[in-house]
């Protein structure tokens, strides 16, 4: 038997943070625009007859064998010593399964890129064991399900809910938290896909990050109830719900002012949100009247971010990148699945 599954990583608009629980229920009118890329998560499951779980990792290039007598609770839950494959292994312990299987794995996103790649690949494994295992497949449970564990790895307060529905639903997303629920609004239309496409190009700046440490320190200012960051993120979500009135409206201009202006609010928040680096090359590009701005994807700290921008020559902004050691990933719009 085998089962193959595939997960679009997601681009953030505008909103992250906002996705953390339960800050969107303490601030008014919270909304997350998200979209399902053409990076994808991608899950190989089949059988074998080893007596254990066997594991080939695209993003680490290296192949894992664990016996069935390792993986015992304790050890796959409450101890360290699986290091990357952990969150993997606590996975398939929610469908109790700790030998006869067969995984090839990839994340669809370098490493340390702020897209999400590991909740993506996270929910596309929960989805493909489910028809490995004959499981119902249940989309909020997935997400809530896999959520929990990311967070218990994380220890770092609770996940975001944001980033594992474009690998399950695909298209443009309004997400809200709201009392015990998450509720998913599909955006998407040929027109958006186009626009967003031509004005949005998204850069990896080369420079790893950790999104637990930014989204922690900024999670626990909020509480802390410093003026700056309780007030950045209203004004965050202000202009998420701008953004998303504008996407309903159509008015594809200001849905990018939006976006470069939650860009720079969001840079606000925390010192450590953007670089050095970025702000140079930012700052250069801006000189083009045509640039407006930037928005860094998930908690920033280096990865990756979207330069905002209209019409441009885009190979004037490929020699840019170039300059500053960076490199443009692929940006395409999924449509629903």
């Amino acid at each position: 038997m085998q089962v193959t599954n595939t997960g679009s990583v997601r681009v953030d608009l505008v909103g992250g943070t906002l996705d953390i629980e339960p800050i969107n229920l303490i601030i008014k009118n919270v909304v997350t625009l998200n979209v399902a890329t053409g990076l994808k998560a991608s899950v190989k499951l089949s059988k074998t007859d080893f007596d254990g779980v066997e594991i080939h990792s695209a993003d680490y290039q290296r192949d894992y064998r664990y016996p069935a007598q390792d993986l015992s609770e304790d050890r796959v839950v409450y101890s360290r010593e699986f290091g990357e494959m952990t969150f993997v292994l606590q996975i398939l312990r929610l469908f109790g399964i700790t030998a006869g299987v067969k995984l090839e794995l990839s994340s669809g996103a370098p490493a340390g890129s702020g897209l999400g790649g590991s909740s993506a690949m996270g929910v596309t494994l929960y989805r493909a064991l489910c028809n490995f295992t004959g499981h119902n497949y249940d989309r909020h449970s997935a997400v809530l399900r896999v959520k929990a564990v990311e967070s218990r790895i994380l220890n770092q307060g609770v996940a975001g809910y944001q980033d594992y529905f474009p690998a399950l639903t695909g298209g443009v997303l309004a997400i809200r938290g709201i009392e015990g629920e998450i509720k998913i609004e599909q955006l998407y239309s040929d027109e958006l896909k186009v626009f967003l496409e031509q004005h949005l190009t998204l850069v990896s700046s080369g420079q790893s990050r950790q999104s637990g440490i930014n989204n922690w320190e900024v999670y626990k200012a909020f509480f802390d109830k410093r003026p700056e960051v309780v007030q950045g993120l209203t004004r965050i979500a202000e202009i998420s719900h701008e953004t998303y009135v504008a996407l309903k409206a159509r008015d594809w201009d200001k849905v990018l002012t939006l976006i470069a202006l939650e860009g720079l609010e969001r840079e606000k928040l925390f010192p450590g949100i953007t670089t050095e680096k970025i702000r140079q090359f930012t700052s250069e590009l801006k000189k083009d009247g045509n640039v407006l701005g930037i928005k860094m994807c998930g908690a920033g700290g280096g990865g990756c971010f979207i330069l905002v921008h209209k019409g441009i020559d885009r190979r004037l902004i490929e020699d840019r990148v170039k300059a500053h050691g960076m490199e443009i990933l692929p940006f395409h719009v999924e449509a629903p699945l």
